[in-house]
Order: C-alpha cells, then structure tokens, then sequence
C-alpha cells in the first residue's frame, strides 16, 4: 500500500516553524519514510508569515504536491492563507483561541491576498474570520481539531509544579508537531529522541519541551475521524536527511576546497555559515583539513580573495546569489584572462534588483552564461537536486582546474531551503584532479601562458621556486607581459576560447546531460525543475502516459550534439523551467535550431509542484495547452 501525504506548519517568522518542521521530517525519517521538505519566508527578520510543507511518502519523492493531508496552525495567518490546500478527508489541528479572529485582526495579511480572501468569502455567504474560512473547509469535507494551544501549557505547567510554563508561547511548535504525530498514530520514540538532539546543549529546555511533547501528543491520540496514519515502515539502508546547501559545502570540504571568503547574501549565506560550523576531520584516511571561511566587505573583495587564493594554488570558491554575481563580473574576465581556476556556487532567487530576497527563481542563467565583458571561456554547470550537487561540486573544482578557468555552478533558492531524504554522501566516489598544478618546475625558462598543443598551460603556483609569472588585466604573452601585438592576441584568445571543444569532447556524456527516457512528448529542463518534472512523470505513468525528460547539466559550453542526439526520437519537446523568459528554451533554440513547441514556466517566486506540472503537460497532450503554460500554485 502506498503512503503519500503533505504535512503543513506556519506561523510568524522567527516563532520556530523551521524548527518544528525538522523535528517532524527527522521523526519520518526514522520511521523509515522519504521526506521532501520546503520552507517558504518573507524577507524580513520576525513578524511575517513563515511555512514549511514536509511531504512523506513510502516511495522515492523529488518535490512537494499542491494539497495537503494534515495542517496545523497556531496564527490566524497560517489560516488564512492555506486553509484552501487542504483536501478533502485532510484535517486543520488549529489553536481554538483563535476563533474570535477576523482578517482585520492580522496585520501582515497584504493587501492583495487579503482582497481575493474576501472576494472568495463573501462568495461563499462566509464571513471574513476564522469560523468563516473554517466553515468552508468543513464544508469541503476537511477534518477539524480545535484546541487550545494556551490550556495545553497552563494545564502541563500545573502538573508539573512549574508556573512559568504558562508562558512559553515559543513551545507552541513542538506542541503543533507532537498532536500531528499523535493524530497520525506515529511512534513517540523518535520524537523524543528529535527534541533531545535539537536541544542537546540545553537539558533544561529539552526536558521542558519533552513534557510538552509527549502532553500534546497524548491530546493528539484522542482525536477520531482521521484516516491516515504513518506506522513504521522498512528503512532504506545508508540513508540520511540533508538541506540544500550542505550538499554544496560538504562536497567543498570532500574535495579539497580550502578556502572560501563571502559576503552574506539570501539564500547563500547558509553554506558559508554551514562551513564556519563545521570541520573536516579525515576523509578515506588522506584528505584532513578544514576549509578557511572569511567573511568579506562586499562580493566584489569577495571574488578578488578568491582569485588570490586560487593563484596560491590553493582550492578556491566563492559563494552568492544573483546581486552579489552580478558585482563579480567584472573579475570573472579577470579570471578568464589569467585563466585562473575559481569554482563561484550562485544559489538563484527572483530579480531583477533585490527583486524577491527569498524567493525562488531560475533567472540569471543566460547572464551566468554572459558575464564579463569581452569573449572569454567559462564553464556554466546546473545541479537538479541535493543529491546531486555534493558530486557535482567535486566535478566542477575538477573542471576549473583543468581546463584553468572560472566555473558557476548554479543552485537555487529551492534547493537551499528543501530538506531530503536520500543515500548517503560517498566520499570515495570523489576524484580529486588539480590537472596541471605544478609543485615543481623542471625548466628554466618557465611560461605561465605557454602554447601547448592541447591548449592547457602548466600552472606553478605563487611562490614556487623557478616560477615566477605575471598577471594583469591586459593580454599577454606566453610570460605574462603585456603586448597589443596582432598575432600574439590571436594565438591567445585561440588559445583560451578552443577550450570549449576540449570540454565538449572530454567531459564524459553523462555529465553533460541526462535522458530518464525519451517518448514523443520530451521534456527539457535543468536545476531544480527537475524534481517536479520527474514526479509528474511518474503520476503519467499510472495513467499509462509515457512522457521522456532530458536533463540538460552543462549548459555553457552546450552539449549541442549529444542533447541532438539524445533528443532525436522526440516529436514534441516541452521546455519546463522557473524563469518569464524560457532561457533555457532560447539556448536550445540558438544550438539546436529548433524551438521548443511547449513551454511550462514559473516566475511567481514559488517553486514548482509535481502537481502543477502534472496538470500542465496532460493537458498539452490533450491539445488544450497554451503555447506558454504558467504556473501558480503557492502563497
């Protein structure tokens, strides 16, 4: 029998909602479950409206779905706003103090949204409160449990002889998560275990919170009518729960990556922060180290202390999203030009300017693709999900030392905020090639810029005997000196721009794309759009729809002959990508000449659902698609 439900918490920013969600995906995991988990925020610090959808399944998920099974809310706001996502059969575990509650009453509903509420309300013959959105729930065949959050704690601070209880309003979440889990008849172990973890440095809060779990989980047990249940399933072996960036920053620390400075920016700061806080002891017993973090003035120091780095011969990075790369293009020529190694991970949000600070957003890659001025070769590499992106940073460290020159790997806002279930990172599958790092030189007449036949200079190091080089910004000779001499420019921007057909024809197919099939409908896609393109999928196959899906991974230089001939049996290609622009859709009409005959997009900040794009690709099977489907499922 297969299990499949969506299990939503919201509440202000800053009241623990991230917090509760991790206790609750950590407790499916140990039951066995695969979890996709995914948080959505306002850009401010405290206040607005915050919610974490964690799905749960006894099968392989890569997205989230539009309905939920079980909502709990302890804010009036979390209400509002997603009381419509649940389906019928589902349940609301809402605070019953919140009944007195009208729309007017909660301040951070904007504008907008609170206009279509009401439009949909008085539509309805509803008034604008909680009874009101609650009624139609109920009319819709959605389970509620009315508590209230507030007698919960009065009721355990009495029994436990501690008054200050009364008002630990904070407890709230972990209150929220253990009637989920009693209402879902889960095991209380691992709960227990969860709350002890996350508050490991803090016995006294951890007994506190202990108390209250397993009270409110008791209250949970008491509530009928609901006919889902999560009992203990078999576990996948070597599994784990990991978020978006710790697959980047582990895979940094397995692979040598040594330094790496930054200046804070949504939603990549969390690598940074997630590297400051952790070391790395010993990796297959010959690779100890930790990688050296700096915090710097602005992204433009940023990725000049990167390149320093890397001219040391030193693994280097740099980490941040759309506006900070956009202030590190001026020395991505500088790289180009000196053809120094440099990996820069851009996590993707919604522009242009600030545009949606913590939203989701596929915007920036034709601009990846064309940053710097003048013509220069740079490696532009995708990763599809978490999983993946601990691998692929090992190869892109690779990349950009053998072939000498900067790459992007780009994530997205997506990927840094879900949480997963899935095989555990293999640190032996990592290959360390520095290409031609020099640790010694052997001439005494040495060339930093050499014209070699395959195109690749060795590299010395800074500070290496024989050694010595020089950098500029201007074009050089085979020494490093400056010249404007016609032949010496030619053979050196020959010799820099033929490294494209040396990636094309030596990274391996595999790692340029990937087909999970091919069928007269195909799908084209790269990032995070994947997860929700491969769910859709698989909800056609149950239907006995056959849909193929090209996974496009290398996307600067293109992988023009092996996405052809991968794509060759396919009459209609679906683009499917978060952006207004299709730009992934105008790359493979430039390669390819040929324009995708489908497109499914998402631009309204929020990341697709499997759901959304399940619904969009039947119906351009049907033949009663728009030429452009959009996509706006989330509030």
């Amino acid at each position: 029998m297969t299990t499949d439900i969506s299990w939503l918490i919201g509440g202000p920013q800053g009241s623990g909602v991230e917090s509760a969600a991790n206790v609750f995906s950590r407790v499916c995991a140990q039951l066995g479950y695969q979890v996709f988990g995914k948080r959505e925020f306002y850009s401010n610090i405290k206040g607005e409206h915050s919610y974490f959808t964690v799905r749960i399944a006894n099968k392989k998920i890569h997205s989230n779905v539009n309905d939920v099974t079980l909502m709990v809310s302890y804010d009036a706001e979390t209400i509002f706003r997603h009381a419509d996502e649940v389906m019928k059969g589902g349940a609301i575990i809402y605070d019953s103090d919140l009944d007195a509650l009208t729309t007017d009453d909660v301040h951070t509903l904007d504008s907008p949204f609170k206009n279509r509420l009401h439009e949909s309300l008085k539509s309805k013959n509803k008034p604008f409160t909680i009874p009101g959105i609650l009624e139609t729930a109920k009319e819709r065949g959605v389970n509620l449990y009315p508590i209230s959050f507030k007698s919960i704690l009065a009721k355990l601070a009495e029994e436990t002889q501690n008054p200050k209880l009364k008002g630990l309003i904070r407890m709230y979440n972990v209150i929220g998560v253990s009637l989920s889990l009693g209402l879902l008849k889960m095991e209380t172990k691992y709960l227990i275990e969860s709350i002890e973890s996350i508050f490991a440095k803090k016995p006294k809060v951890a007994e506190i919170n202990v108390q209250a779990a397993n009270y409110a989980y008791n209250q949970g047990t008491t509530f009928t009518g609901f006919d889902y249940s999560l009992p203990k399933v078999p576990k996948q072996p070597h599994t784990m729960l990991v978020q978006g960036y710790q697959g980047t920053a582990i895979g940094k620390m397995v692979c040598g990556c040594r330094f790496q400075p930054y200046y804070p920016i949504t939603p990549a700061s969390d690598e940074s922060v997630y590297l400051e806080s952790n070391e790395l002891l010993e990796v297959n017993g010959d690779r100890p180290g930790s990688t050296l973090i700096v915090q710097s003035e602005d992204e433009i120091c940023a990725i000049g202390m990167t390149l320093g780095g890397a001219v040391t011969g030193t693994r280097s990075a740099t980490c941040t999203s759309g506006p900070g790369f956009s202030l590190m293009a001026e020395m991505m020529g500088w790289s180009g030009i000196n053809e120094v190694p440099i990996v820069v991970t851009s996590y993707q949000r919604s522009g242009p300017s600030t545009g949606l600070p913590t939203r989701h957003g596929q915007d920036d890659l034709l601009f990846t693709i064309n940053a710097g001025h003048g013509e220069f070769p740079k490696v532009v590499y995708a990763s599809g999900d978490i999983e993946e992106s601990f691998y692929d940073t090992a190869r892109c460290f690779n990349y950009a030392d053998i072939y000498q020159l900067p790459v992007i790997h780009l994530m997205d806002k997506f990927l840094a905020s879900s949480v997963i279930t899935c095989p555990r990172f293999d640190s032996e599958k990592i290959e360390i090639n520095r290409g031609k790092l020099l640790n010694e030189i052997k001439t005494d007449d040495y060339k930093r810029f050499e014209l070699t036949p395959d195109g690749i200079s060795p590299r010395s190091k800074l500070g290496l005997e024989g050694g010595v080089f020089w950098n500029t910004g201007d074009e050089s000779d085979e020494y490093g000196h400056i010249t404007e001499d016609p032949i010496m420019r030619r053979k050196m921007m020959d010799k820099r721009l033929n490294k494209y057909e040396k990636i094309l024809k030596e990274i391996p197919d595999e790692e340029q794309a990937v087909s999970f099939g091919v069928h007269e409908y195909t799908v084209i896609s790269w990032g995070s759009a994947k997860g929700p393109v491969l769910d859709a999928i698989d909800m056609l196959k149950q239907e006995n729809i056959n849909v193929g899906f090209v996974q496009i991974k290398l996307l600067n230089p293109f992988p023009t002959d092996y996405v052809d001939f991968l794509l060759e049996k396919a009459k209609k290609i679906i683009d499917v990508e978060a952006n207004h622009t299709a730009q992934l859709g105008k790359l493979f009409a430039q390669h390819l000449h040929r324009d995708p005959d489908n497109y499914i997009l998402k631009y309204t900040g929020r990341a697709m659902t499997s759901t959304e794009v399940y619904a969009s690709l039947k119906k351009i099977i049907n033949g009663t698609a728009e030429k452009r489907e959009i996509l706006m499922h989330g509030a």
